[in-house]
């Protein structure tokens, strides 16, 4: 019996040892195709975004296609399927590259032509948005000029032309947007899913019940607090423009959806960057921390140029290169140095994957845990304390605006987890049933959630105004677990590697531990470990809400 036993046990190690081999040559042979290709879109679609050309747009299209034949192929899908059905992968690495690799493959085996149809129409949505331009009165507006019109005008009747406007891109997108969600829908059922909304959270490894509790959860928890906020909003704004707080209206609330705090409280900290070189600052930051960004700095691409993409992203062009960009549109102010330590916070993390993953699980561990390292250091550009150390504010302006800066960013969390309840909640449904009525579904939403006033009698595909729901799809709900974590990381960071004390404030500055814990525990596991797996290592609990409501709503 027991010789029989060992003979299977024997047997088994031959089988395993074999099945992993032929994975192997398999995971090359696919990587040796797949590499130059994610390498040649990543690259083309950088450019894209700077020249905004067609041409380009049509090369960045052409190598996503290429991509996407690949990863879309039949024939690769079914050995993944076999392997991961086999249950003979066994290495801890190669079983986990073969999850990762299981889940990306599955949301692509469409048909071709379909699957292409839709980067096609994708490509087109984001030369729609790139290019389009509000005019107002004769000038044209870009983002960034909408942006400081909303933000700096009281004059009601200007900021309601600057916004409805802005709001003309809507019918220019709207029917494409629809069109391409029908397109994922369909795609989405024919692999088993309910709809691209569903099918999106559950490739990502993430349980769309648990996501709704969580904003049924973060809903319950921040209502009362934003509805005090708001009212204080109401009064301030209002008597700024001279109306009524009853009369406030969506295009006084100084952003184009409301999803950043307005200026109510009395600190401009735009004041205090506006002779601020914001690259070199969060160059000689991000050193402090033995986490040098000069290298990435050298080829990524910070300032606005005709045609060029509004939005800042970070791209990571060649994983085994390490060649990783940062687009930006710096302007010497507040917004653009949380840009510039959040955009760099998404680089940092890419730049300290360890070497030696696995390509495939050479990434960060979620999409959001990558936001949260983001929106950690981007918070700190509104933190006088870290402003005193890094741009030498002097001391009693920083007693004069702490305060103000902590209410402003605490707005600021209960501003943007309103909104983002709004996205979140308007995706899942826009999924669930693309025929109906979109429009008012959006304001029914932005007037629960944000509590906004509809314009009277206004019909118009407002929705479509926001490049994420067309081009990140149901992406949104991942800023505001970044919030989360970000919230739990700065614990972490605060008790168990600077051991903080009492009341002392923590700005990171010139703390190299922070980048050495961060690298260890964060950047270099990449995705080895499932998410919640990896945030338990590093912080010795599942993600929670605990921390954020600690630091912003209790």
């Amino acid at each position: 019996m027991t010789a029989c036993g060992k003979q299977g046990e024997i047997a088994k190690t031959e089988e395993v040892k074999k099945m992993e081999a032929e994975y192997s040559k398999f995971i090359d042979s696919l990587l040796s195709v797949v590499k130059p290709v994610y390498k040649n879109m990543s690259l083309a679609y950088f450019e894209a975004s700077i020249s905004g050309e067609p041409a380009d747009w049509d090369k960045s299209a052409k190598y996503e296609m290429e991509l996407n034949s690949i990863l879309s192929n039949k024939e690769n899908f079914a050995k993944i399927k076999k392997f991961k059905e086999s249950g003979l992968i066994q290495d801890m690495l190669k079983a986990r590259e073969l999850q990762v690799t299981y889940n990306t493959l599955l949301g692509l085996q469409i048909d071709t032509a379909k699957l292409n149809a839709m980067t096609k129409l994708q490509t087109e949505i984001s030369q729609k948005y790139n290019n389009f331009r509000a005019i107002v009165g004769k000038k044209m507006l870009s983002d960034n000029d909408v942006e400081e019109a909303l933000k700096s005008s009281k004059d009601s009747k200007y900021l309601e032309q600057v916004w409805t406007e802005q709001k003309k891109l809507g019918p220019v997108v709207a029917e494409d947007i629809i069109s391409l969600v029908k397109m994922r829908n369909e795609a989405a059922k024919e692999l088993g899913f309910k709809n691209y909304h569903d099918m999106s959270l559950r490739l990502s490894e993430q349980d769309p019940n648990e996501i709704s509790k969580l904003f049924d959860d973060l809903d319950v928890l921040t209502k009362d607090a934003f509805m005090v906020e708001k009212a204080k909003m109401d009064s301030i704004l209002a008597a700024g423009s001279n109306i009524k707080p009853e009369e406030m209206m969506p295009w006084h609330y100084q952003n184009r959806f409301f999803q950043e705090a307005p200026k109510i409280y009395d600190v401009d900290l735009d004041t205090y960057y506006q002779n601020i070189n914001i690259e070199k600052t969060g160059e000689e930051f991000y050193q402090g921390l033995s986490l040098p960004i000069n290298d990435m700095v050298a080829k990524s691409d910070l300032y606005e140029k005709p045609k060029k993409n509004q939005h800042a992203y970070c791209i990571d062009i060649d994983r085994d290169a390490h060649d990783i960009r940062v687009l930006g549109n710096i302007k010497p102010n507040s917004r653009w140095m949380e840009t510039m330590l959040h955009e760099f916070g998404h680089a940092l993390y890419e730049k300290h994957l360890d070497k030696d993953l696995p390509w495939i699980i050479k990434q960060p561990a979620h999409i959001f845990t990558t936001e949260a390292i983001a929106m950690m250091f981007g918070r700190l550009a509104s933190d006088p304390a870290w402003m005193q150390e890094v741009i030498n504010i002097k001391p009693e302006e920083k007693e004069k605006i702490a305060d103000a800066c902590f209410k402003t960013l605490r707005l600021q969390q209960l501003v943007f987890s309103r909104w983002s309840q709004v996205m979140y909640r308007f995706e899942k449904s826009m999924y669930e049933n693309p025929g109906q009525d979109l429009n008012k579904l959006w304001w029914d939403l932005v007037e629960k959630y944000q509590m906004l006033k509809k314009p009277k009698d206004r019909i118009a595909p407002d929705w479509a105004t926001k490049i994420h729901i067309a081009t990140s799809p149901c992406y949104y709900h991942n800023y505001h677990l970044g919030e989360l974590l970000a919230s739990q990381l700065y614990n972490t960071i605060e008790n168990k590697v600077l051991k903080a004390k009492g009341n002392e404030k923590i700005t990171f500055v010139n703390k190299p531990e922070v980048g050495k814990f961060l690298i260890e525990n964060v950047f270099k596991p990449g995705a080895k470990y499932q998410w919640n797996d990896m945030i338990e290592k590093a912080t010795g609990e599942k993600l929670t809400a605990n921390y954020y409501a600690k630091q912003f709503i209790k």
